[in-house]
C-alpha cells in the first residue's frame, strides 16, 4: 500500500462535536444529553438532530476513527471524508485491508484487496485517495450516481488517464462493464451532482446529447448554460437552489437576475427547460420538460437503466 501523508485540511471535519464517554465523565458532561454515535463516542443531541443524513454518516466515520485509529477508510466512508458525493445515509462503515481478509461486524465492513492503492493520511485518519475511492465507488453504485462521483473527482483534478489506468490494473471483476460505460463519459465541467445524474437520464431517455457548460451571448449578455442543444436551439438548466441561499435581500436579487436571464434566453432560443435533482431522479418530469422544450429523441429509452436511477441499494 502506497501511503501519501498530507499535512492537513484534506478531510472534512466531523459536523458534530464528538465526545468520548471517558472524557465526559472527567469533565462532568451529562451523557444523557447526548446521542451515542457508536459505543463510547457521543455527540450533543441538539447538534445531532440538526444534521442531514450524509452529515450523520460523516460523523459516524469520524467516531469510528476515534476508536480504531489504524483503520483505512474506503468506499462511501472515504468519500465522506474527501467530500465526494454521497447518496442517502450509507448503511456501513467501510475500510480496506490490503492482503488481509474480508470480514464484517456490526455496521463495519472490512474489504480485503490484493491490489495496491494510494491512501492519504490527515490528523491521524487514513483513507483511500480520490482516484482509488472514485473507481471503487463507480464499480458498485448505480451508474448515474457513479457518474456523479467520477465527475466530482475529475473536477478535483483527477486525470481521466489515471482513472483508466487504475481500472485496467485492478484484479477486481465487479463493475467492469459499468466502468467501461462510465470512464469515457466523465467530465470535469459538470458543476453539480444534479447535472451529472441528469446527463445519464438524458442519454438513457434517448435524447440527443447536449453540450455542457456551453457559452452563448444574447442581448449583449454572455451566459453559460448547463446543457445546450445547439442544433435544436434549446437550453436546459439543472437547478440546485444553492445560488438562491442567503438573506432575503440577497435571495431576492438572485431570483430577479435569474428571471431576467431566463427571459432573455427564451426570447432568442427555440426552447428552454428547467428541472431539479428530484425531477431527474423521478425521470418522467425531466423527460417531459425536455420534450416540451423541443429536445429531439434519437434513440429508444433504456428502461432498466432508467429504473436504476431511483434505486441505491447501498443506502437505507
Amino acid at each position: 500500500m502506497n501511503v501519501t501523508r498530507v499535512a492537513g485540511d484534506i478531510f472534512r471535519p466531523s459536523p458534530a462535536v464528538l465526545i468520548r464517554a471517558a472524557d465526559a465523565a472527567l469533565t462532568g458532561i451529562r451523557v444523557r444529553d447526548h446521542v451515542r454515535v457508536r459505543p463510547g463516542i457521543y455527540a450533543p443531541a441538539g447538534e445531532w438532530a440538526g444534521l442531514a443524513p450524509w452529515e450523520r454518516y460523516l460523523a459516524r466515520v469520524h467516531a469510528y476513527a476515534r476508536v480504531n485509529p489504524h483503520a483505512v477508510f474506503s468506499l462511501e466512508s472515504a468519500a465522506a471524508l474527501l467530500g465526494l458525493p454521497l447518496f442517502g445515509h450509507p448503511r456501513h462503515i467501510h475500510t480496506v485491508d490490503v492482503g488481509g481478509t474480508s470480514r464484517a461486524y456490526g455496521d463495519v465492513r472490512v474489504h480485503a484487496s490484493t491490489d495496491d492503492c494510494d491512501t492519504v493520511t490527515d490528523a491521524g485518519i487514513s483513507a483511500t485517495g480520490l482516484a482509488d475511492t472514485s473507481i471503487a465507488l463507480m464499480r458498485v453504485l448505480p451508474p448515474a450516481f457513479g457518474l456523479a462521483v467520477g465527475d466530482a473527482a475529475r473536477a478535483r483534478g483527477v486525470d481521466s488517464e489515471d482513472l483508466q489506468t487504475l481500472a485496467d490494473a485492478s484484479s477486481a471483476r465487479r463493475g467492469r462493464s459499468t466502468l467501461r460505460w462510465l470512464l469515457p463519459r466523465l467530465t470535469r465541467y459538470s458543476e453539480s451532482v444534479g447535472e451529472s445524474v441528469s446527463r445519464a437520464v438524458i442519454e438513457w431517455c434517448g435524447f440527443a446529447m447536449p453540450e455542457i457548460q456551453a457559452e452563448t451571448t444574447v442581448e449583449g449578455h454572455a451566459y453559460r448554460l448547463d446543457f445546450f442543444w445547439r442544433t435544436a436551439r434549446v437550453a436546459g438548466e439543472s437547478d440546485g437552489y444553492g445560488k438562491y441561499s442567503g438573506d432575503a435581500a440577497t435571495t431576492t436579487a438572485a431570483l430577479i437576475r435569474e428571471k431576467q436571464r431566463e427571459d432573455r434566453l427564451r426570447r432568442h432560443l427555440a426552447g428552454f427547460a428547467r428541472w431539479s435533482m428530484a425531477d431527474a431522479l423521478q425521470v418522467a418530469p425531466l423527460q417531459h420538460a425536455l420534450l416540451s422544450a423541443g429536445v429531439p429523441l434519437v434513440a429508444p429509452p433504456r428502461t432498466p437503466l432508467l429504473r436504476s436511477v431511483a434505486h441505491n441499494p447501498r443506502s437505507h
